[in-house]
């Protein structure tokens, strides 16, 4: 058994709920935020743009640099912002400022 390679559960992950263009995790966070967030990328809504940055951040893991990191960790504060700002919206509820 020590020749075989060991399988995770992250290569079976199929998904059709967002369509990232190649090349996105690469670009500035508000870039990032605002191509998860329209409807061409995420259908669903930018709730499934955020799961899918989350999920990159978290399979990208160590091997991503610091500042691709921080810059991810903004796109996903940006997309936050959107997600929030669109459930607001649903709902017909502000909150006070």
């Amino acid at each position: 058994m020590a020749n075989s390679k060991k399988k995770y559960w992250v290569s079976k992950v199929k998904t059709d709920s967002t369509h990232p263009p190649a090349g996105l995790f690469t670009q500035k966070a508000a870039s990032i935020a605002r191509a998860l967030a329209s409807k061409r990328v995420s259908p669903k809504g930018p709730a499934s743009g955020m799961r899918m940055l989350t999920y990159f951040i978290n399979r990208a893991g160590r091997g991503l640099s610091k500042s691709r990191k921080a810059e991810l960790e903004r796109a996903k504060a940006l997309l936050s912002k959107r997600v929030e700002r669109e459930r607001e919206k649903k709902s017909g509820v502000r909150k006070a400022a």
